[in-house]
């Protein structure tokens, strides 16, 4: 493990272009970033998640640490009661003591793996808080689950830091991209980005002996309702630039959150019609690796962030 220069990180962030946003603002400032959050740690749970892939969340779950904003604005995110920019967020400001005992409480009943969840427009706060755990002679499997929608260069820099890649693929069509993410080009970044994870960590997962990943990439992809063009698009384009071997985890837990309830387009579930063709289309392509959502999923992947533990 390498701990990265903090001091270069700093010097970025007087001109933040660590997302492709690129906005190229002051981060001491908060001013003029898309995000809106400055270098302070705003993190509104730290909590233990058995939701995740089994060879992620194993028995005993995943600690995961939930940032609040993000560099994407999709208009149906389940966590958007901490998503959102133009939130405020002053209630959820934690000192790097108060994240490490929290984390070092959950790690020390047996979770082995450290999930950061929507990162890429805090990471100059994860690399601190990784750093101050290996300070802590704390070295857990640390999970980058990201949006896709990651730069290149920044991904180098964390390369020493990262074991494991949890990226979504989104989008093939940059049309929805922007009508629903404000995420410009994001087809091109996301292949951008998943090809250099590839790079760092192999198309191959790596199992420990507790059966648990400790290396590799894991593409997620969100089916969306009246949009399977869209999902049928992704999966030939990962098929296409990155193989059969890659391992893939199909989402069918869409449900519509409260901003999306009365949309036309992404007010309603999956039917079973839409899952199924989804899954003839993964069999067509053959892919080989990876996991499946099963529909009824959506009534059970329901965070609610007032809460301790948003996922009880």
């Amino acid at each position: 493990m390498t701990n990265l220069n903090i001091k270069d990180f700093k010097n970025i962030y007087t001109k933040c272009n660590l997302c492709p946003r690129n906005c190229n603002a002051n981060r001491f400032e908060n001013k003029n970033n898309f995000c809106k959050i400055d270098e302070k740690f705003h993190i509104v749970s730290i909590t233990t998640h058995t939701g995740e892939e089994p060879v992620l969340s194993g028995e005993k779950g995943v600690c995961n640490i939930f940032f609040t904003h993000c560099n994407l604005q999709c208009i149906y995110c389940q966590n958007y009661q901490i998503s959102r920019n133009h939130s405020s967020d002053t209630n959820n400001i934690l000192s790097l003591k108060q994240i490490t005992n929290k984390i070092t409480g959950i790690l020390d009943n047996g979770i082995t793996h450290l999930g950061f969840v929507s990162p890429s427009h805090q990471i100059l706060q994860m690399v601190k808080i990784i750093n101050e755990l290996h300070r802590l002679k704390y070295f857990p499997v640390i999970i980058y689950n990201s949006n896709g929608y990651d730069k290149v260069s920044t991904l180098k820099l964390i390369e020493p830091l990262v074991d494991i890649y949890l990226p979504d693929f989104k989008y093939s069509d940059d049309i929805l991209a922007e009508k629903y993410s404000s995420a410009p080009h994001y087809k091109e970044v996301a292949t951008d980005a998943l090809a250099e994870m590839i790079r760092q960590k192999g198309t191959r997962l790596s199992i420990n002996q507790n059966g648990l990943a400790s290396k590799g990439v894991i593409i997620r992809h969100l089916i969306l309702p009246n949009h399977l063009e869209n999902s049928f698009g992704v999966l030939d384009h990962i098929s296409k630039n990155f193989g059969q071997d890659i391992t893939l985890s199909i989402m069918s837990q869409y449900f519509p959150s409260t901003p999306v309830k009365k949309h036309k387009e992404l007010g309603r579930q999956l039917t079973q019609e839409e899952y199924q063709l989804i899954l003839s289309k993964i069999d067509e392509l053959g892919f080989n690796n990876g996991f499946i959502q099963d529909l009824e999923s959506a009534n059970h992947y329901l965070p609610d962030f007032s809460k301790l533990n948003p996922f009880e």
